[in-house]
């Protein structure tokens, strides 16, 4: 399976202000997880970069731009490492779900895509559905689905797009769950791919 950054832009040789914003989206990461939203300022980011705010604002509309953008790197991140974990599985079903499995273990090491998964940005939670990641992934899957119903793999009489993005809410659904209640419930997993064996196979 292809990488969410694959499907976002081609790779690209950094210049310098690629490694600026890069540099620019990993302090954000780490600062906004600690402290938040409305305690982290852009000067504090600007100033541990070296530069101006101004010079921030070339990079991103405002801090929400940059807060956004910051979101989306770190649940990038996070998706291209599951994508990574799942590429070798001979099926898509044992590919979905080695996807899952890793980001239900792997997602405490990214924590800005933790904290507004965890409902502790509630002011901008609502905004989580657009990021770019997340309509890549739903690319990905879609391809997925679309493959593996001509190889006789997945039911054909479901449409690809909107079984992957029904796929896309019952993980985010999951992993929202798991870190708001602090349960990790092996029922529930084992109840997603029974959903999911469900809603793929083809009838006998």
């Amino acid at each position: 399976m292809a990488s969410v950054t694959e499907v976002l832009a081609p790779p690209l040789v950094p210049g310098k202000g690629d490694r600026t914003r890069r540099r620019l989206l990993e302090i954000a990461v780490r600062r906004f997880a600690a402290e938040g939203f409305r305690r982290t300022s852009v000067s504090q980011i600007a100033r541990e970069a070296g530069l101006t705010p101004a010079a921030v604002y070339a990079y991103f509309s405002g801090k929400e731009g940059l807060f956004e953008a910051a979101v989306d790197a770190d649940a990038e991140a996070l998706i291209d490492q599951a994508s990574a974990a799942a590429a070798d599985e001979s099926s898509l079903r044992d590919g979905l779900l080695v996807f899952l499995a890793y980001l239900r273990e792997r997602v405490h090491e990214h924590p800005l895509a933790r904290r507004v998964l965890s409902g502790l940005e509630p002011e901008v939670i609502g905004r989580l559905l657009e990021l770019p990641s997340l309509r890549a992934v739903t690319e990905l899957v879609t391809a997925g689905l679309a493959t593996g119903q001509e190889a006789g793999e997945v039911r054909a009489d479901v449409d690809p797009r909107q079984m992957a993005v029904g796929l896309q809410t019952v993980v985010l659904s999951l992993l929202m769950g798991q870190l708001q209640t602090g349960a990790d419930d092996p029922a529930r997993t084992d109840g997603v791919i029974a959903v999911l064996d469900a809603a793929l196979t083809p009838p006998a």
